[in-house]
């Protein structure tokens, strides 16, 4: 059954896809939708739980993929050269977007510290996914988009250790295994660079190339090949997929060429089918159990952490206040605080259930905000870029003065030509009209 309640919504928004580019309708919000009434507490149609297998394995391959082809967009020398407002955003607003949330957590929601904090690294990371008239769209200013890419890719990989810390500390752990975490990103990194250089330095050999049918599934086969490999060596999944896209767009332009549009193709379709999974997963018994504070912390840690922490990273930065503002609301909860949020349900801490419900909810929330807002503000950015009316009817009216206007005379010919010009009577006409003087 979910195959086909996946085909079906699938057809349906393929049928509004175009209505939903021009409107506040998301194709997003439809599959979270259709998922909650499919679910097998509302509609009965999907028997899927939290701890079904296939959840937590789709919503981290739709991340894996989301991450790989949000790296191709960017190369390391892109990265160099417009690396300061990423870098606030990731060294400042990063953390205290975690802190703001932790607080709120705390004495909003009524959590424990460590639990309060282990909310605050979950929801942490954004994803411009839901974002993407935004993101996309060329008419808002490179930088600001360039910022909202490069963060949502680099910070879902910067997180998980302060969840996994975190989930530690919740669990009265004494022994953190630091020196694994690091060893995880340092995996993950070295295969995310490793196995695309590889795969591009031997197609350039004399003895492979492949052939144009089977140029897009270079890509591909090279993104399997970093999943497959993070997997058996416990490298951080999520690093590695930005760090083998990101070179692959540095090292090798034709097979990111290739594969651009097939991956992102690929990518909607793995986010989509996560996001019906998902939302089979709400219901309304699973929203009723969570308080009156739960709902006000799931608002606030939308519309106030990342607002307030990206307000302090950015004072002194030179960034716009319409670029500020955009860059402050779009930092969209998705797949990885969605993995994380099963992360910690699968971990068997005493508030684990608390948690994934604050977590789900907030989740939730932000989908259907952020991806039915979008495109009002990629218009707004459009309408900033255009001169209004009566801009263009005063330029008509000044050009049609000029080309009507007769040529100006110098007030004193004699200081242009250096000769006096001879003395005329005055001028008079006769009955036809003629002048004489």
């Amino acid at each position: 059954m979910l195959l086909l309640s996946f085909a079906a919504v699938l057809l349906a928004a393929v049928l509004v896809s175009a209505l939903a580019h021009r409107t506040i309708l998301s194709t997003a919000a439809l599959f979270l939708v259709a998922g909650f009434l499919l679910g097998e507490d509302t509609g009965g149609v999907l028997h899927l739980r939290a701890d079904s297998p296939i959840v937590a394995e789709l919503a981290e391959l739709a991340l894996f993929a989301v991450l790989f082809t949000d790296g191709m967009r960017v190369g390391w020398a892109d990265l160099r050269s417009a690396w300061r407002l990423p870098g606030r955003a990731l060294g400042w607003g990063l953390p205290l977007t975690l802190l703001v949330t932790a607080v709120l957590a705390h004495y909003v929601a009524g959590l424990d510290w460590p639990e309060a904090l282990l909310v605050g690294a979950v929801l942490a990371p954004t994803d411009p996914v839901f974002a993407a008239a935004l993101v996309g769209n060329d008419k808002v200013p490179a930088r600001l988009r360039h910022l909202l890419n490069v963060e949502s890719g680099v910070n879902d990989g910067l997180a998980l250790p302060f969840v996994v810390v975190l989930l530690a500390v919740a669990a009265g752990s004494d022994d953190l295994h630091l020196g694994e975490l690091a060893g995880e990103l340092a995996v993950g990194l070295l295969i995310g660079v490793l196995v695309p250089l590889l795969a591009i330095a031997l197609e350039r050999t004399r003895w492979f190339a492949a052939s144009t049918a089977y140029a897009p599934l270079n890509g591909m086969a090279i993104g399997l090949l970093v999943l497959a490999l993070g997997k058996a060596t416990h490298g951080n999944l999520f690093l590695a997929a930005f760090a083998a896209g990101i070179t692959v767009a540095t090292f090798g332009p034709r097979q990111r060429a290739a594969f651009e549009h097939f991956g992102e193709n690929v990518a909607e379709l793995l986010k989509l089918a996560a996001l019906l999974v998902f939302g089979a997963l709400i219901s309304v018994e699973f929203l009723g159990e969570i308080s009156w504070t739960g709902w006000v912390f799931a608002v606030l840690a939308i519309v106030v952490a990342r607002p307030v922490a990206l307000w302090i990273s950015f004072a002194g930065s030179g960034l716009g206040l319409r670029e500020q503002a955009a860059a402050m609301w779009f930092g969209p909860k998705g797949f990885a605080s969605v993995v994380y949020g099963l992360l910690v349900l699968e971990s068997g801490i005493a508030a684990a259930d608390e948690v994934f419900h604050l977590v789900a909810l907030t989740v939730v929330i932000s989908i259907l905000a952020h991806s039915s807002t979008d495109v009002v503000v990629a218009r707004a950015f459009d309408d900033a870029r255009e001169a209004p009316a009566w801009h263009g009817v005063l330029h008509r009216i000044r050009r049609a003065r000029r080309s009507a206007a007769p040529p100006a005379q110098p007030a004193d010919r004699t200081a242009v030509t250096g000769r006096r010009p001879p003395e005329q009577g005055p001028v008079t006409t006769d009955g036809a009209g003629e002048e004489r003087s």
